[in-house]
Parts: structure tokens; sequence; C-alpha cells
């Protein structure tokens, strides 16, 4: 149970002296998160082939890496600038391919402007979107080549090649025959997709930069003689002398040995509520000071601080987590080799029994070329963009598509407690009165005596008669009782409000029914705060960490879904089991420190559970990135969000049932779009091989490409139908 401290936070010799620099990085809006600009380099497609490049390790100076770029956050932004204009330029090029089609001017019955070399402009173009928008696939599908493992890459990549040379050659001999114009479209269309795959999956790098910025860059470091100089905080060394000013960062883990004052530890250990410290307790780097001055002598620096300890976690949950494989990689590499068994069937077949031709040629062409329809190439990446757009659209910010896509596959879902399921602010959640004095009047006078008090409690106390819209009696001659609470003088009474140490030192001893609604509240973890008036305590009230409303409605809807609820907190076990009980979570794990929060995630996951994490503060972030969904509440810190594939931009506990609903939506869509581009090649292939050619029915590259054209339509207007999945939680 918390004493109900006040500080002096009017200190004449302390407003004297300048307030030390702190860095805004740590309270700066996650919207604003700097990232750094992706070089115009082709992007290697998504898959388990494609190598990884390593997060940057934690140097012993990481205190500062918030000035630094880490190689392994890689922002898609350029990747996307890159593939957007390409398809822009192709799509533009592609016009007169199109114009000088003899295949489409046929179709249609027109004919373009005819002058010499007009022949040749649709070759020239098509030459210019191979170069342009062709080769980068050409690049990509090399991983995918090296490490034996055929994907939408590879696919592409034998389509438009074939395609290329086989009309390159067809100009010498028949130029109408040529595969230029299906060549430009399918490369249109291929650039289309992976330029709406890059814009889904952009994902701004900086979890590490994030940690790093909750430390100051300066400190005051206090000399021998007692001078107070402003030194970078890298330059301080263990044994250090600083002054911690209100409001400041601790720049460095240490001890305190003169001061008192209640820190913020919520972004490192997930305590809610400021923690007392004086002389001889310990302060963590990064962690924000409250209204008393603390002179801390430092411990640790560097790569021994907390704050980087987190960090290396961090670094190690990234490096482990295994990239997952898109479904529509897996069905182009099985479409890749079925493409190359075909072809070959064709090539032999159709050898034997009429001999080698360019008919033949013509025949295993066609296969290889719509091997790779149009339809496979948008059917995920349609799925994608529409799903981020409607998450969006519902307050859900997908940073990681892989996220959306794991969600529906989780079966535990672990909430961080303070901030996530608790709104992370000091609440009255009960009290109790003695004598005379009704419940409403002993809520006001309480928040008359604090009315000019800033301490966390006082707020509580405050907006609790403001929310019963009380009207607070007069009182005057305001005191701060350093470490007990507050007097205040009415109608020339003496009223007190404060902690036990309050009772202390007015020998006041609260009734048996106040003793025990103290009690009580102490066993839940909540602080009690007295209220004394004429020497008698008047009435009690027990402050915490206020449960969310919108908490109730989260866990009973996951369970409804099949899904298991667990909480991990900082708190102490009497406030976790109070708060699992009033939300009905069976789970529950208390007292759990930032690297302990890690290791259970790691432990669930080593019990054959898919977890998803919900957190919001920096000691959340090694969990988030290690759970195999991790989720932010959005008004969370900003490494929170950086460390999380999906944020709950309204900080909305129901949000996450919402996800897992959409994740079920989008999977659906994608199946079936897959399903429709499969449709296709299991009619197309052995019609383009011939196998019904005995009869008079053959596949032409013309029809291929009407087929091509059908099958686009159908998935782009199947994906179109995901904005009307049901997402009420």
């Amino acid at each position: 149970m918390s004493d109900h401290t006040h500080t002096e936070h009017d200190d004449p010799a302390i407003r004297r002296q300048a307030t030390p620099a702190r860095h805004d990085a740590a309270h700066t809006s996650h919207g604003t998160a700097p990232m750094k600009a992706a070089a115009p380099e082709e992007h290697a497609h998504h898959t388990d082939a494609a190598p990884s490049t390593p997060a940057a390790s934690v140097v012993p100076d990481a205190r500062h890496a918030g000035h630094q770029t880490h190689g392994a956050h890689v922002d898609h932004t350029g990747h996307e600038l890159v593939f957007r204009n390409r398809f822009w330029i192709c799509l533009l090029l592609t016009v007169p391919v199109l114009l000088y089609s003899h295949m489409l001017q046929m179709w249609f019955g027109f004919t373009p402007p005819q002058f010499p070399g007009s022949d040749w402009i649709g070759a020239g173009f098509a030459i210019v979107i191979f170069v342009v928008g062709g080769v980068p696939f050409l690049r990509m599908a090399g991983p995918e080549i090296r490490n034996r493992k055929p994907g939408m890459m590879v696919l592409i990549s034998l389509a438009i090649s074939v395609a290329f040379v086989y009309s390159l050659v067809m100009l010498f001999i028949d130029p109408a025959s040529g595969f230029f114009w299906e060549m430009a479209l399918l490369i249109d269309v291929m650039l289309l997709g992976h330029w709406l795959e890059m814009r889904s999956v952009r994902q701004a790098a900086g979890a590490l930069n994030q940690l790093a910025r909750l430390l100051p860059d300066t400190a005051e470091q206090i000399d021998d003689a007692g001078n107070v100089q402003t030194v970078a905080a890298a330059a301080l060394r263990i044994g250090d002398l600083v002054l911690v000013r209100p409001g400041a960062s601790v720049p460095a883990d240490g001890q305190v040995e003169e001061g008192e004052s209640a820190v913020n530890e919520a972004m490192i250990t997930g305590e809610s509520s400021p923690v007392s410290k004086r002389a001889g307790d310990a302060v963590i780097a990064g962690t924000i000071n409250g209204d008393g001055s603390l002179r801390v002598r430092v411990t640790a620096t560097g790569d021994e601080t907390a704050l980087a300890g987190i960090m290396r976690l961090v670094d190690e949950a990234q490096r482990s987590k295994s990239a997952t494989q898109l479904l529509a990689d897996r069905a182009a590499g099985w479409l890749f080799y079925i493409a190359l068994a075909v072809a070959a069937a064709t090539a032999v077949a159709w050898t034997i029994v009429d001999g080698f031709n360019w008919q033949v040629v013509e025949r295993v062409v066609t296969v290889l070329v719509i091997a790779c329809p149009h339809a496979l190439g948008l059917a995920v990446p349609l799925v994608v963009a529409i799903s981020t757009s409607l998450a969006a659209s519902n307050g859900i910010l997908v940073r990681n598509r892989h996220a959306l896509e794991s969600a529906r596959l989780v079966d535990i879902i672990v909430f961080d407690k303070t901030g996530t399921l608790t709104t992370g602010a000091q609440g009255v959640v009960g009290m109790a009165t003695a004598g005379d004095i009704s419940d409403r009047d002993a809520l006001a006078l309480a928040a008359a005596a604090e009315a000019d008090s800033e301490h966390m409690v006082a707020r509580a106390i405050r907006q609790a008669a403001t929310d019963c819209e009380l009207t607070l009696p007069a009182v005057s001659e305001f005191e701060a009782l350093k470490g007990r609470g507050v007097r205040v003088n009415r109608n020339g009474r003496s009223v007190y409000v404060g902690g036990p140490r309050l009772l202390e030192m007015l020998s006041a001893t609260p009734d048996s029914a106040l003793a025990q609604f103290a009690a009580t509240a102490g066993e839940r973890g909540e602080s009690v705060v007295y209220l004394v008036e004429g020497g008698k305590v008047a009435a009690a009230f027990a402050v915490a960490d206020t449960v969310r409303p919108e908490s109730y409605a989260a866990v009973r809807t996951l369970r409804a879904m099949g899904k298991e609820v667990a909480m991990l907190t900082g708190d102490s076990d009497a406030v976790a089991k109070s708060v699992a009980a009033a939300l009905g979570i069976d789970r529950y794990y208390a007292q759990v420190l930032p690297d302990q929060k890690d290791a259970k995630i790691a432990e669930l996951q080593a019990g054959g559970h898919s977890v998803a994490m919900v957190g919001d503060g920096v000691n959340d972030a090694p969990a988030l990135t290690r759970a195999d969904v991790g989720i932010a509440i959005g008004g969370g810190t900003d490494v929170a969000i950086e460390s999380a594939g999906i944020i709950l931009v309204k900080s909305n506990p129901i949000d996450v049932a919402r996800t897992i609903q959409l994740s079920f939506a989008a999977y659906r869509k994608m199946v079936q779009n897959l399903w429709w581009a499969a449709g296709y090649n299991i009619v197309a292939l052995p019609l383009a091989a011939g196998v019904l050619a005995p009869i008079g029915i053959e596949l032409s590259p013309a029809v291929g490409a009407a087929l091509m054209a059908v099958s686009t339509l159908v998935v782009a207007i199947n994906a179109q139908t995901l904005r009307r999945a049901d997402l009420t939680g």
C-alpha cells in the first residue's frame, strides 16, 4: 500500500535554476517517428528464401543510439516509390504497344497511323518495358533460385522472359505471332501488385531508436566542490553524482543519496503508480522524476543499464522472428514446377505426333506465359491492400501484414495490465465514511483540500468529485506536508488529507469500519487516503489504476471466440489478482519484470501456443516483438508502437477481437482468390498444351489473354467484397 506523498515543487531555489535539456523524442506522437529514407534499390521478395539482414547489435554506447539508424529495420517507403514509379512509366509505355498489336487491331477492327518504322513501335516500347519493369523481377528471382525455392518472382521471370525472347525471334519470322502486348500487360499488373504489397507492408524502422530516446542527451553532474555542471550523458561514469530535477529524466542507473521524490517507472517496470524514492533507493535510467529533487550516485552506464538490457531483448527477439511465407508464394512455387512439367510434356508429345515445328514452340511458349496469370499476382496484394484500409477505418493500424495474417491463428491473447486493460491513471475506486458525514460531503471536502496539489492521487480525488458534479466547500491556508499529505483550514478547523504516515503524525486512529475498509483495499493492492477533520478520521478513499470499461467486453468477446485471455503486469500480486478477478481472467502473471515478460511469451510459445501480446509500454517492447502477433495500444509509448505489428489507434481492447475477425475475413478472401487464379490454370494449361486439339479445341494466345482478363476481374471483384466484412467485435 503506497503512502500518499506530497513534495514541494515550488522551491524558489529550484525555480532559480535552469531546467535541464530533455530529449523531446521520448514524448513525441508516434505519427512523427523518424524514418530513414530507403535507397531506391530493388526489393528482395519476402519469402523464406530471401536472406535476412541481421539486426544491429546494441553497442556499449547504445544509450544514444537514437541518433543512429539500425540496418535491421527496413523502411519500405523507398521500395514502394520505386514500384509505383515503374508501374506508371510502364503503363504509359504499354499504350503504343497495345495500339500497334496486330492481335488487338484484328479484334477491335482498327488501324493506327502508319508511317515508316511503325511496325517496330510495339516491339521498341515493349523492349523498354521489359528493361524498366521486367528486369527488376529477374533480379528478385535470384534469391529464390539460389535457395532452390522458386516462388512468384521465378514464375513471373519465367513468363516474361519466355514471352520476350519468343517475341523477339518472331519479329523476323511472323511479327503477328509475338507476345509483346501480353508481356507488357503482365509486367504492368505484376508491378501494380508489388506496389500495393509494398504499400501495405510499409513499416517504419526504429524500435531500438525509440528505446534509446527515453534517455536525456545531457546530465547535471555535481563535482566534489558541490558545483553543478551540464555534461553529456554519455560522459557519465560509475561513481559520478548527478542532480535530477523535478520532471527530468534519470540519465543513468543509480542510487539516491539525497532527496525525496516519486519517480514514474511505468515505461520500464510497468508499475502504474509513481514509486516513492528516498536515500538508499535505486533509480533506473530513462524513468521520469516527479516533483522532488534527487541527487543520484551513478551505478551503471551504457550497456550495463536496465534500458540497454531491454534494447538487447528487443534486438534478440527481432532476430529470432522468422518471416512468414505468403500463401501466394507457395502457390507460385507449385505452379512453377507444374508449368515446367506441362511445357516439357507438351514439347515431347507434339514433337512425337507432328515433329518439331514452330507450332510446337508456340504451344510450349503459350503454356509458360499463361502459367503466370495476372490474377495470381493480384490475388493476395489486393486483399492485403483492402484489409489494411478497412482496418484503418476501424481504428486498427496494420504495420506488418504477417501480423494481420497470423492473428486468426492465435489461441492465447496476453494483455499487459497498466494502460491496456486499465487506464494507467489513478482513480477513486471506493470510499467509506465515519460519523455523520455523507460520502458526497466527504469527497467534496477532500477535493477542496487537494485543490492546489499536483500529486497523482490528488488529481484522482478531484476527478472523482468532478464526475459526481460536486460543489466544493471554501478552504484556505493550503499547506503541503512533505511525505504525509496536505492541510487546509475550513471555518477555523484544520482539515487533513493523506496516507498512513499522516495518521502517524496526527496520532489519529480510524474506527473499525474504516480500518476494515483500508485492510480490504490493501489486500487488493489499492492505496488508501484518509480525510481527517477536527482530529478525527472522517473518511477513507481507495485509489487505484482503474479498469477500462471496454476491457470487460473485450475479454468476454475473446473468450466467446474460443481464445484464452491472460494478463502480465509489473504490479503486485494483490493488484493483479484484483484486476483479473474483475475481468474474469483465469491466468495472470504478477511482478513480472521486462526480461520476464519476454520469457513468459517464449514459454507459452514453447508450450505450443500461438501468442498475441497486447501492450503499451517500453517494458512490453521485447514481448511485443517476441510474440507471434504484437498489438500496441495507440496511446502507448513510441517504442511499443515501433515493436508491434498492429496498433490499436483508439486504445480500445475490443479492437483486438476486431483484428482477429478481420484476419479470418482477409484469409478467406485470399484463399478464394487463389482458387480463382488456380481455376484459370486448371483449365488454361491443358488447353494451351493442346490436350483437346484432336477434337478442334485449342487455346490460342489471344483466348488465353481473354481468360487472363476474366480471371483478374473476378479476383478484383471478390477482393472488394471484403469491405462488407462484419467487424462489430
